[in-house]
């Protein structure tokens, strides 16, 4: 399956390492990166420190970068170059369902769906999942001032938002990989591993484990 490939995006949530592996898959695969680049969002570290008051402008401002980063994909895809992303469009309405108000969450739906593209469908979807306590341990390691003030409840929260998003989504072929054992973006054996299982698909939802 690995070389039909054209577009491939790594999915999940924060600090489960999508964006490392992102980037490690496109250098194998000879692939351009498209990167949702959190840093960049102006209210996001603000959102941190107060969520109520900073969740929709940030909502926004990720809403209106994702949008635009998959029209410049869709203008770009003529010239069939691979692309691995590390985001989906349609995670955007699951994180706005769990920061924003009522009436925000009503605000932004609207907004949405007027400014909604017909974003590409991926080839592959690639899913890290790790358990809220294991993903504390790693924003904590990768020492972003931005995120210290990262709760486990949130992370609870986010996992559990993914789980429902996932156990969902039919839109693309589906590899779920638990990485509570497994290091693909930083571990040689790990990253053949993945490769090799990407290879052997043959059903549209697949899930890879390794035990301790």
């Amino acid at each position: 399956m690995l070389e039909n490939i054209r577009h491939l995006v790594i999915e999940g949530p924060i600090g489960v390492g999508k964006t490392s592996l992102t980037q490690r898959l496109a250098e194998h695969l000879r692939a351009q990166t498209l990167l949702e680049m959190p840093e960049a969002n102006p209210f996001l570290e603000r959102f941190y420190r107060d969520s109520a008051r900073y969740a929709f402008p940030t909502q926004l401002a990720f809403l209106f970068k994702r949008i635009d980063q998959l029209r410049e994909l869709g203008r770009r895809e003529v010239f069939d170059e691979i692309f691995v992303a590390d985001f989906l469009l349609e995670k955007d309405a699951l994180f706005a369902s769990l920061t924003l108000a009522d009436d925000e969450l009503a605000l932004y739906r609207q907004i949405y769906s007027n400014l909604v593209v017909q974003a590409p469908v991926p080839d592959l979807v690639i899913y890290l999942e790790a358990s809220p306590a294991a993903l504390l341990t790693r924003i904590a390691d990768r020492g972003r001032p931005m995120e210290v003030s990262i709760s486990e409840a949130y992370l609870q929260q986010l996992c559990e938002a993914y789980t429902r998003f996932f156990y969902q989504y039919d839109e693309s072929p589906l590899l779920t990989v638990n990485t509570e054992h497994l290091d693909p973006a930083n571990n040689e054996d790990d990253f053949a591993l993945l490769l090799e299982r990407v290879r052997q698909m043959r059903g549209r939802r697949e899930f890879f484990n390794r035990g301790e």
